[in-house]
């Protein structure tokens, strides 16, 4: 499977956002690379829980962001956030139980699981987002 690639396409137009989705683009890649390349259970293992750590990071970010701002939508989206969290530890359980090889349909999971709610949920939270930030900023001035 080949590695995901940042661009504009990902970007949600809020940097601070933005910065994180790259940090797991990374880490996904990572994860991606190491399956591949045959890396010991454990490892394997220590990279989805690297992953996991920073996206629960990232949700509890995005969640203050959303929460900050006014976002219509807060509730919608943590659900979310709670479901692909919940989604990802299955995977990682299933990593630990003794024998399990990590299958590209996993890898590909992984990938629509980052790329879907980026692309869809991430961006409406986005354009929110940047109006509002913009808005935020203007009176401060």
């Amino acid at each position: 499977m080949k590695d995901l690639v940042w661009g504009n396409m990902l970007s949600i137009g809020v940097d601070e956002v933005d910065d994180d989705h790259r940090k797991l683009v990374s880490l996904f890649n990572i994860l991606n690379h190491s399956v591949t390349g045959d890396d010991a259970p454990v490892y394997l293992t220590a990279v989805l829980e690297e992953l996991i750590n920073c996206t629960t990071w990232h949700f509890s970010h995005e969640e203050r962001l959303m929460l900050k701002y006014g976002y219509e939508e807060y509730a919608k989206h943590k659900a979310e956030h709670r479901k692909l969290i919940k989604s990802a530890k299955e995977l990682q359980q299933k990593i630990l139980r003794a024998g399990y090889l990590v299958e590209d349909e996993d890898i590909e999971f992984l990938e629509r699981w980052l790329t879907e709610h980026i692309l869809t949920a991430d961006m409406r939270m986005g354009s929110y987002l940047a109006m509002r930030m913009d808005s935020y900023l203007a009176m401060e001035i």
